[in-house]
């Protein structure tokens, strides 16, 4: 049950008494005025057949009615009442002692005053008109047994018949209508109290729901876990639980809205529920996350071919607004008790299993093992290793020459970055450089890259090598950013370093995203005189109307097609027509990773302008560069 569940149920729980009250409240205040009206008629009738200092105190009594009347009016219910009960009070005091004293009939009125003041009025009337009429009644009895008064009995006529009538219709009349409204109050109340039941049935049926998809939810998951892993115990049979995530929903809501998202979850849901057998439980954990609870043997055959089935039933397509939608899902697999007892224990390493899924290219089933913890555990701990790394600088630049391949000169460096460890190896740049992207650190970190590098270029060009240019690396997450331009500017100016020295290096990943802004970007860049060079070309979307949109002035052959050069006889075909390819489009080539003469030569007689590799060096610190540029200079 949910924390606000108690605050919502006491919040109804103090509103259906605030309700009572007023109710209580408006029956008193209009009872009390009938009483009242009828007690008025009822003394007035025994004003008329009454006379002497009878008749006095009878007509002071209505006087004070009306008083009783007028505060009832004002809406002023208890003083209404103590005015009524009081003079009602006084008033059969005094007939009682003008008249028969304790046998007058007057007092057979004290028990009607008494159930008033219980109903109409309050625990302080109520007690203190019984010790006035108990105190009264003890002074009558002693006045007349001390001699002190001498009651008497008048003659019985019509008119003591008259005064008995009127004190059992008054007393009688307002009894009724009291414990009339008494039970009315009791049986709305009752009311009141089923629609309490009812709704608090509802908000345990929300709170264990899916409003959306009316599956159960989270809480009631956990609930379902825990009863359905002591059945599986109880019967030697695993608990298999499966964690299925949309893998292209998104799209859905961004281009058709958030209602037809709404609509397919619900069509899903019915989906998946009608895909399972009856002791099995699906349960949508949160967004487009769904869970299931199925009951296994040792034998995973049935379990995978479940599995199958559902990405099955995800990838049909679905009818949505007179649109034709497919998705599809991943799915990742845990099993209790191999994997663990505990609930959120279990959920958590099928989601690391579904997020392998997705990796391994989605809409697919992986199951959990250690292995996906130990990944996990790792690269949490790089990353908080990263941070500290960005901090602290603990990183370095190397430089690896780019040689003119006609005349043997190095034209350029590329800035690599390296992360030196205490023990003197480094981190792979495969490694960190994708986390600092997902985590959302590769803008600092490249920013820092780009000054170092501007930096290094200007102190090598002051040393006498002053046509050097330095290239350096750029994420797509960098090159999204609005503010680069102002970033390079200020590497620039900060360095003392003309752009023509600074060549950017783009994957053709990022030319195919999101266009205009990378247009953008790219000729805000070439105003300022920065060149850029496309990079690791060949191993992704080479589409040649990119290459020629974008004013790049550099095509960059990745390495993987250079270092299988004489030995495959279909690769050289292959560089001859990128590198005719390039010079069509007004390109200068790079061969990456050239490893020998041979193929240094054999790239020469292709056309290849530049080279780059462990022919001429590995890349170096910066101290080592300047030996570098004097021997290839």
């Amino acid at each position: 049950m949910p924390d606000n569940f108690s605050a919502i149920t006491y919040t109804a729980a103090i509103t259906d008494s605030a309700d009572f009250q007023r109710q209580f409240s408006y029956f008193r205040l209009r009872r009390l005025l009938q009483i009242i009206g009828f007690t008025l008629l009822g003394l007035i009738l025994a004003v008329v057949v009454s006379s002497g200092a009878t008749q006095l105190l009878i007509l002071s009594g209505c006087i004070a009615l009306l008083v009783a009347g007028g505060f009832a009016l004002k809406q002023q219910a208890l003083v209404s009442a103590y005015i009524l009960l009081w003079s009602m009070a006084l008033m059969l005091s005094a007939l009682a002692y003008t008249s028969g004293g304790l046998r007058d009939l007057a007092l057979l009125g004290y028990p009607g005053l008494l159930v008033y003041a219980a109903i109409l009025g309050s625990v302080g009337l109520f007690y203190s008109l019984l010790l006035f009429v108990m105190l009264y009644c003890t002074f009558l009895t002693w006045l007349t047994l001390s001699g002190y008064l001498h009651p008497f009995i008048p003659a019985l006529g019509w008119q003591h018949l008259v005064f008995v009538a009127v004190i059992m219709l008054v007393t009688g009349f307002s009894v009724f209508l009291m414990v009339r409204d008494m039970r009315q109050l009791m049986h709305s109340l009752q009311l009141e109290n089923a629609k309490v039941r009812i709704n608090r049935r509802e908000i345990e049926r929300l709170a264990h729901h899916d409003p959306l998809t009316g599956l159960p939810n989270r809480i009631l998951g956990e609930q379902l876990y825990h009863q359905t892993l002591s059945y599986c115990l109880q019967q030697q049979r695993q608990l298999a639980v499966l964690f299925l995530d949309l893998d292209n929903f998104k799209p859905v809501n961004d281009s058709l809205g958030h209602s037809a998202g709404d609509v397919l979850l619900r069509e899903l849901a019915t989906r998946l529920k009608n895909t399972l057998s009856a002791d099995q439980q699906v349960i949508r954990f949160g967004g487009d996350e769904f869970l299931f609870l199925v009951p296994c043997v040792a034998d995973n055959t049935a379990l995978n071919t479940l599995a199958l089935q559902l990405i099955t039933e995800v990838a049909k397509p679905f009818n949505i607004m007179q649109t034709s939608v497919t998705v599809s899902g991943s799915i990742g697999i845990s099993l209790a008790p191999a994997d663990g007892n505990e609930f959120n224990v279990l959920c958590r390493k099928a989601d690391l299993a579904m997020y392998k899924a997705k990796e391994d290219g989605r809409n697919t089933v992986r199951q959990y093992d250690d292995k996906l913890d130990q990944d996990n555990a790792d690269k949490f701990n790089l990353q908080q290793h990263l941070r500290q790394a960005i901090r602290q600088r603990a990183f370095v630049l190397y430089y690896q020459p780019q040689v003119d391949l006609r005349s043997q000169q190095i034209i350029s460096v590329e800035a690599l970055l390296r992360w030196p460890q205490p023990d003197g190896s480094f981190i792979s740049p495969a490694e960190f450089i994708p986390l600092a992207e997902q985590c959302g650190l590769i803008s600092e970190l490249g920013n820092w890259v780009l000054a170092e590098a501007c930096l290094a270029c200007a102190r090598l060009r002051q040393q006498g090598f002053s046509q050097l240019r330095v290239a350096v690396n750029l994420s797509y997450v960098q090159f999204k950013n609005e503010q680069l331009e102002l970033t390079i500017q200020h590497a620039l100016l900060d360095a003392r370093l003309p752009a023509s020295a600074l060549e950017l290096e783009l994957t053709e990943s990022l030319l195919i995203s999101d266009t205009e802004l990378v247009q953008k970007q790219l000729n805000n860049l070439s105003k300022l005189g920065v060149t850029f060079a496309i990079d690791d070309f060949g191993t992704g979307y080479s589409n040649l109307g990119y290459l020629r949109s974008f004013n790049a002035t550099t095509l960059k052959v990745d390495r993987s097609f250079i270092t299988s050069l004489g030995v495959s006889s279909r690769d050289e075909p292959l560089i001859q027509a990128i590198i005719n390819m390039a010079k069509g489009l007004g390109l200068k080539t790079v061969a990456e990773g050239i490893e020998n003469e041979a193929t240094a030569q054999l790239l020469t007689r292709l056309g290849c302008d530049e080279g780059q590799g462990y022919y001429w060096s590995p890349a170096v610190p910066e101290n080592k560069l300047p030996a570098l540029l004097q021997t290839h200079g």
